[in-house]
């Protein structure tokens, strides 16, 4: 229906001649469905097939991006419009300054300095800028053109459909969108975690005045601490948003040619969510995989040819230069001792109920000036001393190209000579397999060329420690000579070229669980990288140990096929319990009387629970019995205990998939932690015993769903984290987990082998009939078998065919 009430949907009509209509939601069946919008110059045929997957065809790129536009609004138009909100620095306007944004697209704390940020990006006309420079280091044309259809297809769907999702049902702030909106929000993932983890601490960045000035030695960081903060920063960063990726090279599997399983851990809400759907140029491209929400290309997925997929990396995409000030000016710092003058940027923003807010911000030849890096690494402005960030991702507009050229590859070859000649992924790895059977791990992204021999040159004090301790350079800024510098094939200056990446091809495994690059291949280890990229010979998260057991072992068997992947994918196994459950067990049995005392000083009887822990298969699928008292019992110790004091085997480098081991019951927090785990579960009514998707689930239009897999503590492939609320059931919603998952193989014929599927679903509106279907098939270990090719496209029994003109 059109939206008649709303102006700008009036407006947004007139502009792309929406004469016709297209009902809000259309229901499937045998008869193939036809919906036929008016005429315009661009125009898609949108193919949907099961659980609302568009296949979208279109005769140039342009329209191809129309077609994606439109049909990612009518899944996703509310989240949609609040991203671009946020892109266009208006959160305070409609939703007040002190409300949090959802931070899929900054780290910012409040709607305010999220504006005040992204108002600074469109007034210093950073993205246009970008835009401006020429291929490679500004888009090509044709991603240019898929920008351009993207934006108009978005505002031909709005102009054509009333909303029917609740979360912004008749909202003022939905608005149509630019090309350069969908630029500023492909800018801001590739920020994410360079200025984007700033935002608080670059917007209210301000000069020292008086008193301040006087305290300067006062506060000055100290390193240890901040050493330790930005470990776990960075940890955190990973498990927050990380992913599994293997790739089996032709040696391992049944038929010579490679498999891929993609497992990228992403959050279930929010504007960093996936989008499922294949985009096909006849004869210029023809891929299928997810795409992040309003980015006009597929960002993980699968051709004819390729599969690929990607995962957090280890490497620091951004470090810190130290500057020397002016006595006389905070504003101004020397570089080789002469003065050089901070810019200055005055943004002013909106806010609701109240006047406008207007805030200054300091700019360097280095980058923006910050008092902070996360909540626990003040740098602060003194009267001696400023600190600047260098995100080389704010000059990075390419992951866009990259990932067209992933799109067009014809073997993993083809995916490095993208990497290569674009160099546009901010903070990713990628996993590749191909038909010819090749598998491929690279860390190609983008990092600041900080080299150790430079580190040494010119950390501060600060840096002495943060950058051994964690990758994050802390350089001298007031010498040139600690310039960055340029790697002859680098495309932007101040970062590495692609000879500098770790890099593994055609090993009979290569794996990633968002751990450093070394353990790639246990019997292939890569070494000899910069710091800034990882860590060598260093203890691995759990995750990672148990991932690479398991694909280690599949490789050592042989005979693979796509069901193996799909097996590995939801066995899950919990590698922490196969090494402390047992003597959880059996140290739990040994408690004198079956007591233990809680933190409280409570006495609690455990003899129930140690019975459920030696009965537990090791397991979180949605049926396993004591899955759930382990969790909440090794949440407790492991949160509490030293990693050097939790286990009796320490870590060995030369051993690094079995050590740590053997659990150490006897610290005094073990029998705590397991009294606390036992009264917690008692006190919200759940048994010890009762089965995991009792009490891990989400809520789907009012009904149950179970979710299986476990928490990044347990090391678990099939990872979910879930927001605990005892009163509610227990693990109620889940925050960030598996999300577009993929299983690729190629069996000879025209057409990949490949099993998707998208946990959270295609739409977030509980009205859309793609709301929660694939998380019923999530729930219950069940996948979709992707329609790539035209015959099995057409044979669909829920075909329904949207043309599309605009």
């Amino acid at each position: 229906m059109r939206i008649r009430h709303r102006a700008v949907a009036v407006v947004a009509a007139v502009l792309f001649a929406a004469a016709g209509s297209l009902p809000a939601t259309a229901g499937t069946g045998a008869a193939h469905q036809r919906e036929r919008p008016s005429a315009g110059r661009l125009s898609a045929e949108i193919r949907y097939t099961e659980y609302g997957i568009p296949h979208i065809l279109a005769k140039d790129y342009a329209s191809l991006g129309f077609g994606e536009g439109y049909a990612q609004a009518a899944d996703q138009v509310c989240t949609l419009a609040d991203g671009f909100v946020t892109l266009r620095g208006e959160r305070a306007r409609h939703f007040g300054a002190d409300a949090k944004p959802d931070g899929s697209l900054s780290s910012a704390s409040t709607n305010l300095t999220s504006d005040l940020y992204f108002r600074g990006v469109r007034e210093a006309h950073t993205v246009e800028k970008l835009l401006a420079e020429r291929a490679p280091l500004g888009p090509s044309t044709q991603v240019r053109d898929l920008m351009r259809g993207w934006a108009a297809g978005y505002n031909t769907w709005l102009a054509r459909h009333e909303i029917t999702d609740p979360a912004c049902r008749g909202a003022r702030w939905v608005k149509p969108v630019t090309s350069l909106d969908v630029a500023v929000r492909g800018y801001a993932v590739a920020v994410l975690a360079g200025e984007g983890r700033a935002v608080d601490a670059l917007t209210t960045a301000t000069p020292p005045t008086g008193g301040t000035a006087d305290r300067s030695s006062e506060a000055a960081p100290d390193p240890r601490a901040a050493a330790r903060a930005a470990r776990e920063l960075f940890a955190q960063d990973r498990a927050d948003m990380g992913s599994n990726a293997v790739a089996f090279s032709g040696a391992t599997t049944a038929n010579g040619r490679g498999l891929l399983l993609g497992n990228p851990h992403y959050p279930w809400q929010g504007g960093r969510r996936f989008w499922q759907a294949q985009l096909t140029v006849p004869g210029e491209l023809d891929v299928a995989g997810g795409s992040l929400l309003g980015l006009p290309i597929t960002s993980i997925g699968f051709n004819s040819r390729v599969a690929w997929s990607h995962t957090v990396a280890t490497g620091v995409p951004e470090n810190v230069y130290r500057l020397d000030l002016d006595p006389s000016d905070p504003t101004v710092y020397l570089v080789d001792g002469r003065r050089e003058r901070m810019t200055k940027r005055t943004v002013t923003v909106a806010v609701k109920d109240g006047p406008p807010v207007t805030r200054t911000q300091w700019w360097t030849r280095y980058g923006p000036v910050l008092t902070s890096l996360g909540p626990q690494i003040p740098l602060p402005w003194t009267a001696t001393t400023a600190y600047a960030l260098n995100d080389p991702n704010a000059a990075n507009l390419r992951f866009a190209d990259t990932s067209l050229g992933f799109a067009k590859a014809r073997s993993t070859a083809d995916v490095r000579r993208s990497l290569e000649r674009h160099q546009g992924l901010p903070w990713v790895n990628t996993v590749a397999a191909d038909s010819s059977g090749h598998s491929l791990f690279t860390q190609s992204q983008l990092l600041p060329r900080v080299t150790d021999g430079l580190a040494a040159r010119c950390s501060t004090p600060l840096g002495a420690a943060t950058y051994p301790a964690a990758g994050l350079a802390v350089l001298d800024g007031s010498r040139r000579a600690c310039a960055l510098g340029r790697d002859e094939d680098a495309v932007q200056a101040g970062t590495f070229g692609p000879s500098r990446m770790p890099t593994l091809e055609d090993a009979p495994y290569v794996e990633n669980s968002n751990d450093s690059a070394w353990l790639t291949n246990a019997d292939r280890p890569l070494t000899g990288y910069e710091r800034i990229f990882g860590t060598v010979a260093m203890p691995s998260s759990p995750r990672t140990r148990g991932a690479v057991q398991d694909v280690s072992a599949l490789a050592a068997r042989g005979g693979l096929t796509v069901q193996d992947l799909q097996r590995q994918q939801f066995a899950d196994r919990v590698p922490v319990a196969d090494l402390a459950a047992a003597d959880t067990a059996r140290a739990c049995a040994a408690l004198p009387g079956g007591t233990a005392t809680a933190s409280d000083g409570t006495a609690v009887k455990v003899g129930e629970a140690c019975r459920v822990l030696a009965a537990w298969d090791r397991t979180v699928g949605t049926g396993s019995r004591g899955a759930l008292l382990f969790d909440r019992f090794w949440r407790k110790l492991s949160g509490s205990v030293p990693q050097d004091q939790l286990w009796k085997v320490p870590f060995s480098a030369a051993d690094p998939l079995r050590t740590p081991r053997t659990l150490n019951t006897a610290v005094p927090v073990f029998a705590t932690a397991l009294a606390d785990a036992v009264r917690e579960l008692g006190r919200a009514g759940i048994g010890l015993d009762e089965p995991l998707g009792a009490h891990q689930f989400v809520v789907r239009n009012g009904k149950r769903v179970p979710v299986p897999g476990g928490t990044e503590a347990l090391g678990v492939w099939n990872k979910v984290d879930s927001r605990w609320d005892a009163p509610a059931g227990g693990y109620t919603e889940v925050v960030t987990g598996s999300s577009h998952v993929q299983a690729v193989g190629w069996d000879g014929g025209r057409c990949p082998v490949a099993r998707t599927l998208l946990t959270y679903s295609q739409s977030s509106n509980p009205n859309s009939a793609h709301y929660a279907d694939q998380t019923r098939l999530f729930s219950r270990g069940e996948w979709v078998t992707f329609r790539f090719c035209e015959r099995d496209i057409r044979s669909s029994p829920a075909l329904r065919v949207v043309r599309v003109r605009g």
